[in-house]
């Protein structure tokens, strides 16, 4: 599956493209963005964009890497970016990222949700991990409200930072994804 374009009630959630270089460099060139990430470099580069968007458009191609820029609705300004990439033991992994000055708005959620949704209709996953940086609590209440469970932690590298960061992990079962959780 192709999908070139979802969105949600706020957000256009589409394939990354070059018109989206310097917005991305912005925005991922933030130390505070970018040592929550596993592969994002810092300083981040227009060389590390330029890669990024060629990596994306291959993996799309091939049916394993399904990378999204976020975007509002509403004037079209980049948020950040998300992604389903397909792992060795053939579950998708859930990413995303958003710039600073777009936090604590529920975007990511928004975000998360929708790729999800995609993760099980439109890819007939059955489930989908993601992973959280210990220091990084936000992430994981992201995660929590999408309906993500705990599922294991390991040591990660992370690019930004040079060195490994304990992350926990969490996996979301379709028969899970869109319950809503006890009371």
């Amino acid at each position: 599956m192709s999908c070139r374009l979802l969105e949600t009630e706020r957000l256009r959630l589409r394939p990354p493209e070059v018109s989206d270089i310097a917005a991305m460099v912005a925005l991922a060139n933030d130390y505070d963005v970018a040592k929550n990430l596993a592969r994002v470099p810092y300083p981040y580069t227009r060389d590390d964009a330029v890669g990024f968007i060629a990596h994306a458009a291959e993996g799309r191609a091939k049916g394993s890497d399904f990378s999204f820029v976020i975007l509002r609705k509403e004037d079209t300004v980049q948020m950040g970016c998300c992604s389903l990439r397909l792992t060795e033991s053939g579950l998708f992994e859930m990413g995303y990222w958003l710039g600073k000055p777009y936090w604590n708005r529920g975007y990511a959620t928004e975000a998360a949700r929708k790729l999800a949704g995609f993760a099980f209709s439109g890819l007939k996953a059955t489930a989908i991990t993601a992973g959280y940086f210990h220091d990084n609590p936000a992430s994981g209440h992201v995660l929590e409200k999408v309906g993500f469970r705990p599922h294991g932690a390991e040591q990660r590298d992370c690019a930004a930072r040079g060195h490994t960061v304990y992350c926990l992990g969490v996996l979301l079962e379709r028969e899970q994804f869109g319950r809503r959780p006890a009371a």
